[in-house]
């Protein structure tokens, strides 16, 4: 039998639950899911879900959204306050 090792990771205790909740649903433990991941990176060379950094166009809508939400601007009760002020303003 190959030799083992352990591996040791911290997460939040709500996600552990969830997780190790919808993992015992599929007939798996948490252990048969991490074995599974790295098996997977080891044998496709890649991560087996698709990560992307975002581009400039995304990065800047990002930025433009924490501003927005740090300076409370453009805050609506619902969608036909919000078109109301876009038919004021023009969307300025």
């Amino acid at each position: 039998m190959a030799a083992t090792s352990m591996l040791h990771i911290r997460m939040n205790e709500k996600t552990k639950a969830e997780a190790t909740a919808a993992l015992a649903a599929m007939g798996l433990t948490a252990a048969d899911a991490v074995r599974l991941l790295f098996h997977r990176i080891a044998t496709d060379q890649a991560f087996p879900l698709e990560l992307k950094v975002p581009n400039a166009e995304t990065r800047a809508a990002m930025e433009e959204a924490e501003e927005i939400a740090k300076g409370r601007k453009a805050r609506f009760a619902d969608a036909d306050a919000l078109f109301a002020d876009l038919d004021e303003t023009g969307g300025r």
